[in-house]
């Protein structure tokens, strides 16, 4: 679970909702439309909707829609729930294949598609790993502080994108997996696609202008409620690491996806060397990152593409992220700890998101 909060939702993150959410417009405290706002959990974190005029059925028919479309995310892909498809699939002990709903197979494509386009640095069948190094679903007193060489081995061998495979058909979808015991987890990108799935409930209603979330995932459309693009603030930590002293990037998103992978939250300290050590695991090395890379924002046309690429973007720190989205005209945010400083650097094509009228 991604644990980088979005400034203009911070409040909404930590504590389920914020009456203050209006699109981050600090320039006027006159709202000219109203809103409709939602606020509740799921999948172990928190969803935010915030409608621009009316809803058909008002508040109560949002959020009973809205929890109908994350029930279904959850019964197709959480990894906690042994009923859902997604675990159904991991218990199947078998290499033939299994048959799967349409949503799950486009999100392991997706996910097969950004792990291929980053040459594996996102890895849905990791789990293994982060097991490994207690940051999984293994309870972390059960395993050593620090894996030895022969483990990490050991635990390459039950992972790789090149063991899972999808087919799809006219009237079916399958996954299939080339060794008995590979498992999915598409913790990932469950909250981009949970994000996806809310904004086409929007659509489906007709709604011109909103802001959808489930936790760090984003997607927005129109004006918020001051007639004004929707601003995300990206958080940028500070060396003391104090809520109180956090700085924030406003980021226009001009309709788009915004996600966030980020490691300065989430992380263990070695017993044997006193290093930190973060919760992101490298597939290519099977041990977590060791650069100072604190945290990759990637804006795109998806929730579920922004997610399912930040932390592959996060694996390969700043310097090779940026290079990487500079030659597909990406647009990304890196934050980077310099010394006892956290800086900034991003992409060419997120010059535009980071000027707002």
């Amino acid at each position: 679970m991604k644990k980088i909060i979005f400034g203009c939702l911070a409040l909404a993150l930590l504590t389920g909702f914020s009456t203050g959410l209006s699109g981050c417009d600090v320039g006027s405290s006159s709202v000219s439309r109203s809103e409709l706002k939602i606020g509740g959990k799921t999948m172990g974190t928190f969803y935010n909707i915030i409608v621009i005029g009316d809803y058909p059925g008002g508040q109560e028919q949002l959020r009973h829609e809205a929890e109908e479309v994350l029930d279904r995310v959850n019964r197709e892909i959480s990894f906690f729930d042994k009923n859902s498809e997604l675990s159904k699939f991991n218990q199947h002990k078998s290499t033939e294949p299994f048959r799967v709903s349409q949503d799950v197979a486009d999100v392991v494509i997706a996910s097969l598609r950004a792990g291929k386009e980053l040459d594996g640095a996102v890895d849905v069948t990791v789990g293994p790993l982060v097991n490994l190094w207690g940051f999984g679903h293994v309870k972390t007193e059960t395993l050593p502080p620090t894996p030895d060489d022969s483990a990490i081995k050991a635990a390459r061998k039950r992972i790789g994108l090149d063991k899972l495979h999808v087919s799809v058909g006219y009237s079916f979808a399958e996954l299939k997996k080339d060794i008995p015991n590979l498992e999915v987890d598409l913790s990932t990108v469950g909250e981009g696609f949970g994000a996806d799935k809310l904004a086409e409930l929007m659509e489906l209603r007709g709604i011109q202008n909103y802001m959808v979330s489930v936790a760090g995932a984003i997607r927005t459309k129109g004006l918020n409620s001051r007639g004004k693009d929707w601003v995300i603030a990206i958080e940028h930590p500070t060396a003391e690491q104090n809520v109180g002293q956090r700085l924030e990037v406003p980021v226009c998103t001009m309709g788009q996806a915004i996600s966030t992978s980020g490691s300065y939250r989430n992380y263990k300290i070695d017993e044997k060397t006193g290093q930190r050590l973060s919760h992101i695991i490298d597939p290519a090395t099977g041990k977590p990152i060791t650069h100072h890379t604190v945290s990759v924002s990637v804006v795109g046309a998806t929730a579920l593409w922004t997610d399912a690429i930040d932390t592959g973007l996060m694996v390969m720190g700043s310097e090779a992220a940026i290079r990487f989205a500079n030659e597909r005209n990406m647009a990304i945010y890196t934050i980077v700890k310099e010394g006892n400083e956290f800086k900034a650097h991003y992409s060419r094509a997120m010059q535009k998101y980071l000027v707002c009228d």
